[in-house]
Parts: structure tokens; sequence; C-alpha cells
């Protein structure tokens, strides 16, 4: 009796440790991009306030612990010729493949005005059949501070939170 509840309890911390050792999803994380029919072409502060908030986003889902983030470098060209991931059928999805991630994601900012501003995230699992998840964060403010602020809600407290 007292060999098989050792089983039994070797078992039960199996099924509640198990998961805990998982090795993470391994995600591309592609640059933010302006969404199409921006009022005004964005220029060179927007773009690098796209820039930092890409990073940003890789820097918290890595740290979370729930993505292994792989370089989108080597297909940084391929990417820049598609313009736009949102309305290219999927590429993001091919580009992320051939990095051999399990995740493709992308980000768009669309800009309504300099006040009012709306940061999306699209979290596309490459497992056929999973649907993609979208999150998204509305910004009074077109600062370096409301992007920070924006992006680092959106991730703790609806990509990670499961909302």
């Amino acid at each position: 009796m007292r060999r098989s509840s050792t089983l039994v309890a070797a078992g039960l911390i199996g099924l509640t440790l198990g998961p805990a050792f998982a090795e993470p999803d391994k995600a591309a994380v592609f640059d933010f991009q302006f969404a199409r029919n921006s009022p005004t072409e964005p220029d060179e502060a927007e773009r690098a306030r796209l820039r930092r908030t890409s990073d940003t986003l890789r820097t918290l889902l890595a740290e979370s612990g729930r993505y292994r983030i792989v370089s989108t470098d080597p297909v940084r060209e391929d990417v820049k010729k598609s313009s736009d991931l949102r309305a290219c059928n999927g590429c993001a999805d091919d580009f992320a493949r051939k990095l051999g991630a399990d995740a493709a994601i992308t980000g768009e900012v669309q800009k309504v005005s300099n006040l009012i501003l709306n940061i999306n995230v699209y979290v596309k699992p490459l497992k056929e059949g999973a649907p993609e998840q979208a999150y998204s964060v509305d910004l009074r403010g077109n600062t370096d501070e409301s992007f920070d602020r924006g992006i680092r809600y959106l991730v703790k407290n609806r990509m990670l939170d499961g909302r």
C-alpha cells in the first residue's frame, strides 16, 4: 500500500510540475508598423518611437517566460518588401515559420490624430487552425511616454493576464 501511495504522489507532482518545465513557445516579434491610412506620414521621431516600442514588447515578452524571442533579422529585408504585415495574406506567418518560430507577433499603431492613437498587437500561433489573438490599448498623446506606458500596460494587463 505504501508503494502505491508513493507512486500516486509522484504522479500528481509530475502533473502539477510538468507544464512549469515546458519550453516556452518561440515567437517572431516583428517591428511595429503604422496602420495604413494614417492622416499624416510618420516622421523620424514617430519611427524611432515604433522601434523602441518593438524592442520593449520583445523584452517584456521574453522576461515573462511565456515566449522565447527569435531574431527577425534574417527576414528583415523581405519584411520591408512586403510593406504591410497586416495586409499581406499571411506573410508574417510565413516569415515566422522560416525563422522556426511557433508564433508570429505583429503590431501596428493606428494614428487618428496626434492626440488619439491605438497600439494593436496580434499573436498568431502557427499550429493548424489556431486562432489569432488581438490586443489593443488606446493612447492619448503621441509621445515617448504615452507609447511606453501603453505597451507596458497592454503586455501586463491584456497579453499576460489572459484577458
